[in-house]
């Protein structure tokens, strides 16, 4: 296991310390990220993660220092160099040095090889609790590097045995800290597009699921998502997740539902099929 990052043309340890202290992420926490990983050794939906993380830096005025051509060819040369089959995958680009710390220059950009984080198939399996949290992140759109709220609540969290945040506001449903929520309503599956990152798990998930299920893209309010016959939540580590228990309210008996279960199924048919 040997893990490596490309930093700025250069491919160094991933011990190696990269920032200077004037970097815009660290002076004014002005910084954008990816996350995705390897099925089978090669990059899951690569251009859905690109032209999202492209995207991503036109809104914060950030030019990405490599195209995606040459970004591929340098994540297929890190993937190689952990020699390992399946890895994480980390893209940090950020404001970048500035001799003033408030106006871009030129922005740095990084990235990681990680080890893939731990799998824990029975949230996947039993479901998870979540705790309901008045909040919607400034630009839901980007991946910034601003995860203070997650991070304030961490020990809460724990201490009441719960995975994550469910964001809400005005009575309305956004996402969760790190991954896009849906609701089952008998066999109508419905997911919202406002205040979201849109993952692409979630996009993998629409998909797979117009041939089975009738879908709703609109807004979801809390108390819908508290009734709601199943409730699940979906990420590049989360993969379909069941949310049984949303703060103190059981959903649907806390039981997993068939229709969940059969979801789940499908995206882990397609993963383990990539690129075969």
């Amino acid at each position: 296991m040997a893990f490596y990052q490309y930093f700025n043309g250069d491919i160094r340890p991933i011990e190696e310390v990269l920032f200077q202290s004037h970097d815009l992420s660290l002076l004014r926490g002005y910084g954008m990220f990816d996350y995705f990983r390897t099925y089978n050794g090669l990059p899951f939906r690569w251009e859905d993660y690109w032209k999202r993380f492209e995207n991503s830096a036109k809104f914060l005025n950030l030019d990405l220092p490599v195209q995606q051509e040459a970004c591929y060819e340098i994540v297929k040369k890190l993937i190689a160099q952990s020699r390992e089959q399946d890895v994480a995958i980390r893209f940090v680009l950020t404001g970048g040095y500035s001799k003033d710390s408030v106006h871009i220059e030129k922005p740095n950009f990084v990235i990681r090889t990680e080890p893939l984080p731990k799998d824990h198939p029975e949230g996947r399996k039993k479901g998870i609790k979540v705790l309901p949290y008045e909040f919607v992140r400034d630009i839901p759109t980007v991946k910034t590097t601003n995860y203070v709220h997650m991070i304030l609540m961490a020990e809460t969290l724990k201490n009441t045995n719960s995975a994550d945040l469910l964001y809400h506001k005005n009575g309305e449903i956004s996402e969760l800290t790190r991954s896009n929520i849906f609701i089952f309503q008998g066999n109508k599956l419905i997911t919202n597009e406002e205040n979201i990152l849109a993952g692409i798990t979630r996009k993998v998930i629409l998909e797979l699921a117009a041939d089975h299920f009738d879908i709703e893209i609109r807004t979801i309010s809390l108390q819908e998502t508290i009734d709601a016959d199943a409730v699940f939540t979906t990420s590049t580590t989360k993969w379909v997740t069941p949310i049984v228990q949303i703060g103190d309210s059981i959903i649907s008996n806390g039981l997993v539902g068939a229709n969940t279960q059969k979801l789940s199924q499908l995206f882990e048919n397609r993963i383990f099929k990539w690129g075969q």
